[in-house]
């Protein structure tokens, strides 16, 4: 149920979207001061998981009582009930997971794990000459119309979500474009889908699964199930979508075979997230995942035990992306430098620490923290001995001057990163601490004068040190001494968007950083609508900040993020969602080879090779699984902050 800032993929039961610039976890979260500035953050291999996965407020079904309406936060109402289009958001899945079948969902570990209300088996059962996996369905599983779920959902699923059909307007085809066939089994209650290609990741399919009903033809799929569904098959039904008064009304669905609900209603209600805290204390809200920087609001409830608040590892994390399509970042080891520099462990500290959270900087792009199979390959970026980054550096051409007086520096010392925005509340409730300046003579920090002339949506020019400011505001983070090839200073370009002092304060702090090793950065501030598509999708930034969400199928799901750019007729690159524009064959070959392993150990393997050669690409530095804060009523059972773990929405409800 992890939230933030900008809408973001959300992997498995929801097609993939665009990431997020959030840096810690949730909408105006603050990523607090750095304590040090060592070059720090590169730790060696280790492995299992070193976080728990969850925090709920756990209770039996014998405990819960019966009947009630629970209110639980959303965004805001979702624009389809349709998980599979390209407008779909976390309230679409959170929607679809309680009224429709879901082959597999994800313990609290993110692995798959069958579902017995719709499944009573499923396995590969045939290898040569194609994969077959046989599905062998629960017989009390039935649409809410009378009819059997069965092959022909299955089938319709799969056509409509193959791409081979361009008029369905699906966002999501991995997987079932490796689908050669779909036919009933032995009996009415088995399904067997043949594969053309081994598919690894065959658990992640056909959930949700939707009835044909919904996905048999393009006008049911792309129009028929935005505001309602013609069948359901879960524990709940939906009532209404009242998009005027912003909620979405669940009813206990009474032809229901498993064990029965334990709500009367659950109303998903868009509440905004700066009023989600008042809301809660005010009686007007059962569930919300909150802002880190809502936490002070709530202590004193918390304290009280008139609010209860959990914390886990979100199911997504948070990292830096370095463009090398273009510019100093281009070169490998430019890139390698400036993630060295990078102290990540300070970073997770400052984020972590105060929430009670582990304060463990991520290793691994593919798999999070508190997933099985998560080991830290962060070594394969190299060591952060400042004489080795600064070898790195020298061999891409870039030398060392010397210290350089900074004029126009309006720092109330050297290098304090000075954030613009709103009061700094939402920091400070992740570190109370102010921040801690450099050493002595290096990271000035200036800020340009503003441009009337400059569009707030207008893509700035690539950073040097003559630019023009950026279009809404921004900070220069000066070194002492300059990096300097063939007469130009080595400065980077850091996009964020312009409401987060959050990530005002994180960039300034990695500014910083870079400071110390020579880098000079420009920080631009720009509209937060434009900051994907202008920026990090367009490839007009040097360095940026944005999460992307955890996934139990890296092989599946990671591919497009790491996949090697490839040109295109008209010159452009093609980029799938891999904004950092670096990638290579081994990449590509290591990942798809991944994809199409099933032995599950082999497949491992080969996962943690691939994510040892991104971190050697340097395209992005993973920072920190991103924190996960909910909070409740103390009366509310089996909710909470689900990390991976897919809810249990029978079990849902109040305690007696």
């Amino acid at each position: 149920m992890s939230r933030s800032v900008i809408p973001a993929p959300v992997r498995g039961a929801q097609p993939r979207h665009r990431p997020r610039p959030a840096v810690p976890a949730l909408r105006g979260a603050a990523l607090a001061g750095v304590a040090a500035l060592a070059l720090a953050g590169c730790s060696s291999q280790s492995a299992g998981p070193t976080v728990s996965g969850t925090d709920i407020a756990a209770a039996p079904r014998a405990g819960v009582k019966d009947g009630g309406t629970m209110r639980w936060a959303v965004d805001s109402v979702p624009a389809t009930l349709n998980a599979y289009q390209a407008d779909a958001d976390e309230g679409s899945a959170r929607i679809a997971g309680a009224v429709l079948p879901a082959m597999f969902r994800l313990d609290d570990r993110g692995a798959p794990q069958r579902d017995a209300d719709y499944l009573d088996a499923a396995s590969v059962v045939e290898n040569e000459p194609r994969q077959v996996v046989s599905y062998k369905l629960n017989a009390k599983a039935r649409w809410s119309d009378g009819r059997a779920i069965g092959a022909d959902d299955f089938s319709a699923q799969w056509k409509a979500l193959s791409g081979r059909n361009s008029a369905y307007w699906s966002a999501r085809n991995a997987g079932y474009d490796r689908i050669a066939d779909v036919s009933q089994g032995a009996d009415a209650h088995e399904v067997k889908v043949t594969f053309a290609a081994p598919y690894a990741d065959w658990q992640s399919l056909f959930t949700p699964l939707y009835p044909r009903t919904v996905t048999g033809t393009p006008d049911a799929f792309n129009e028929g199930a935005r505001s309602a569904l013609a069948a359901i098959a879960g524990p709940f039904t939906v009532k209404s979508v009242d998009r005027t008064a912003g909620d979405v009304t669940l009813v206990r669905n009474p032809l229901w075979w498993g064990e029965r609900a334990k709500l009367d209603h659950l109303v998903l209600t868009a509440v905004p997230a700066a009023g989600r805290a008042a809301a809660l204390t005010g009686g007007k809200l059962d569930v919300a995942e909150l802002d880190p920087g809502a936490l002070a609001s709530v202590r004193k409830a918390e304290k009280a035990k008139t609010i209860a608040v959990r914390r886990a590892p979100g199911a997504a994390y948070s990292q830096l992306a370095l463009n090398g399509s273009t510019g100093p970042l281009a070169d490998e080891r430019v890139r390698r430098a400036v993630a060295r520099a990078v102290d990540r462990q300070a970073i997770a500290d400052a984020v972590l620490k105060p929430l009670g959270l582990p304060a463990e900087p991520l290793g691994n792009h593919l798999v999070l923290a508190s997933q099985n199979g998560y080991a830290d390959h962060s070594s394969a970026l190299g060591s952060a001995d400042a004489g080795q980054v600064q070898a790195l550096l020298a061999a891409a051409g870039w030398q060392r001057t010397a210290p350089r007086a900074v004029s126009g520096s309006k720092a109330g010392s050297p290098g304090e990163a000075r954030a613009e925005g709103p009061a700094e509340d939402d920091a400070s409730a992740l570190d109370p601490a102010p921040a801690a300046a450099p050493e002595a003579g290096s990271g000035a920090v200036r800020e340009p004068a503003a441009s009337p002339s400059a569009s707030p949506s207008a893509a700035p020019a690539k950073a040097n040190p003559d630019a023009a400011a950026p279009a809404i505001g921004g900070t220069v983070v000066e070194p002492a001494g300059t990096l300097r090839k063939a007469g130009k200073q080595l400065s980077l370009r850091m996009v964020l968007p312009a409401t987060s002092p959050v990530l005002a304060d994180v960039g300034n702090r990695i500014a910083t950083m870079l400071s110390k090793i020579g880098v000079r950065t420009e920080i631009a501030k720009v509209a937060d609508a434009g900051f994907f598509h202008d920026h990090v999708a367009s490839g007009d930034f040097d360095l940026a900040l944005y999460s992307w969400p955890g996934t139990a199928y890296p092989a599946t799901d990671d591919r497009p993020i790491f996949a090697k750019p490839l040109p295109a007729p008209d010159g452009s690159l093609t980029v799938e969602q891999n904004y950092s524009r670096v990638g290579t064959d081994q990449i590509d070959q290591l990942l798809n080879r991944a994809g199409s392993e099933l032995d599950p150990k082999a497949a491992r393997d080969l996962t943690a090779r691939a994510d040892s050669r991104i971190w050697a690409a340097a395209g992005s530095v993973p920072l920190f699984q991103r924190p996960e804060i909910v909070g409740l009523r103390p009366t509310v059972a089996n909710v909470g902050a689900f990390g991976f773990e897919s809810p249990r929405y029978q079990d849902i409800g109040f305690r007696k």
